[in-house]
């Protein structure tokens, strides 16, 4: 009977995951980056998941000043010129 209580209790509870929460994760992907935290061979599939996150992020993001200010921290694309 236990099991069937933590059971039912796992279940109504739900993961949640915020726009904040992705964008920290973008901050976090660029400072391993910064620190060298990637060998060579990975950083296209870091990159690339990267950038899905991000426009990911931009088209979420409510525009217009729908959402209080600092809500989801600005995070940038990467170009050819913040690739070098």
């Amino acid at each position: 009977m236990a099991e069937e209580v933590k059971t039912e209790n796992a279940e109504a509870e739900q993961v949640q995951l915020s726009l904040q929460d992705i964008a920290t994760m973008v901050q976090i992907i660029d400072i391993c980056s910064k620190r060298g935290g990637f060998e060579g061979p990975e950083l296209e599939a870091v990159g690339g998941l990267r950038n899905r996150v991000v426009r990911f992020l931009n088209a979420a993001t409510p525009k217009d000043g729908d959402a209080p200010e600092g809500a989801v921290p600005e995070v940038e694309e990467a170009t050819e010129e913040s690739a070098e």
